[in-house]
């Protein structure tokens, strides 16, 4: 497990791959398409996607003579949002004893009887 959470996690470093994910998030995309915002040519925006391709974030499709890519579902994102949980829950419970705090020690407001 360790292992593929450092080839997720060297994937997701660089924000050009962040941001090709979060457009794929909103539908599949050609190369030309995912290149465009960023200006980069074809060479290099291909060297990313193989790097998500591997990674296992996406995978190549085939339109007739169109290869548009697409998020895999569930895949890495949900290793890592497996990872998290433990960490999330745990600020939640930190904020859920920090409100019953607040709310057993503040004054009341105007309107609220004490």
């Amino acid at each position: 497990m360790q292992a593929s959470l450092d080839h997720t996690f060297a994937a997701l470093a660089d924000p050009t791959r962040r941001a090709i994910l979060a457009r794929l998030a909103q539908g599949e995309a050609t190369v030309s398409e995912l290149a465009a915002p960023f200006g980069l040519r074809q060479p290099t925006i291909s060297k990313h996607l193989r790097v998500l391709e591997e990674a296992g974030f996406i995978e190549s499709g085939r339109d007739a003579q169109r290869r548009p890519r697409r998020l895999v579902v569930g895949g890495p994102l949900a290793d890592v949002e497996g990872w998290l949980r433990p960490f999330r829950e745990q600020w939640e419970r930190r904020f859920d004893n920090l409100d019953a705090f607040l709310a057993h020690t503040s004054p009341p407001t105007s309107g609220e009887t004490p």
